[in-house]
């Protein structure tokens, strides 16, 4: 199993850095109070789990003690020293960190009644230890978000080019609408139509004689050629901008003849390559 604690600087990036984990296939769990850190990764590394990566987020809040404004950071590490584990420690410069502060209008949980920049201060000389012990620490001052998913892929992802971008193949009717949620649209309604044949018109694009008669001409398979190759040309660059799900709708008139053929030769297309996961959705097909 993976360990990783995500920590560092409040407005860093933390949060986000748990979102892309947790997309990335890692079980995340956010700000624990310091109480249970112990009993958690003691549940996260028993055999009887079916965990293989844990992210745990830690927060400043569970590292400081109210009552006397000290350090609990070796309390964590006393905690955690039965298992193995790496830290992940985000970073972010004063002036960065008091815009984002500002642009959030939230408190620094350590600023009390002062200044945002007291907070960050005396934020930064607590979780000072645990940033020379991180083994991976990540200035986000500059970084956009797409960066900080890279980098996280980079340590944190094996084989991100293969596993990264999960991608759905719809069929739909136009007479039903457009999907909403569709990235992207492509309508096939130039092919030639089984509807109006008598002995295809109750099949579906999911029957031989159907897929024939779509792809009579070298036009559905020129087009697959062409759409296939735009397809290969974008979705690394999608992945560039952290994209990490994408929607392909494929729409004729009734979403049960052309769309379906089309969208079931594109799947097979990624099938037979291999470097994107691909799921098949057939909207309209019984309607």
């Amino acid at each position: 199993m993976r360990f990783v604690i995500v920590t560092g600087m409040s407005g860093s990036g933390k949060t986000e850095a748990l979102k892309m984990l947790e997309d990335a296939g890692y079980f995340c769990v956010d700000n624990l109070p310091l109480e249970l850190i112990g009993k958690f990764a003691e549940l996260a590394a028993s055999p009887a789990q079916e965990y293989s990566k844990v992210a745990l987020g830690l927060d400043v809040r569970s590292l400081y003690k109210n009552s006397d404004r000290s350090s609990r950071v070796e309390d964590f590490f006393g905690a955690m020293q039965e298992y193995s584990y790496e830290i992940l420690f985000l970073d972010c410069g004063v002036d960065q960190l008091v815009r984002r502060y500002k642009a959030s209008r939230r408190r620094h949980p350590l600023a009390e009644e002062g200044r945002i920049e007291d907070g960050i201060q005396r934020e930064r000389a607590l979780l000072e230890e645990l940033k020379n012990r991180a083994d991976y620490v990540i200035d986000t001052s500059d970084l956009l978000t797409r960066q900080l998913r890279g980098e996280l892929d980079r340590i944190f992802v094996e084989n991100p080019e293969s596993s990264s971008l999960f991608v759905s193949i719809l069929s739909f009717g136009y007479k039903y609408g457009i999907p909403a949620d569709a990235d992207l649209v492509f309508d096939v309604r130039f092919l030639p139509n089984p509807f109006y044949v008598d002995d295809l018109k109750n099949k579906t694009g999911n029957d031989q004689e159907v897929r024939a008669y779509v792809c009579q001409t070298e036009e559905a398979d020129e087009f697959v050629r062409k759409l296939t190759d735009l397809l290969e040309f974008l979705f690394p660059r999608y992945l560039a901008e952290g994209k990490r799900q994408l929607l392909i709708a494929v729409g004729c008139t009734g979403g049960k003849h052309r769309s379906v053929t089309i969208t079931n030769m594109l799947s097979e297309y990624f099938a037979v390559e291999g470097k994107y996961p691909v799921a098949v959705l057939h909207r309209d097909i019984s309607r």
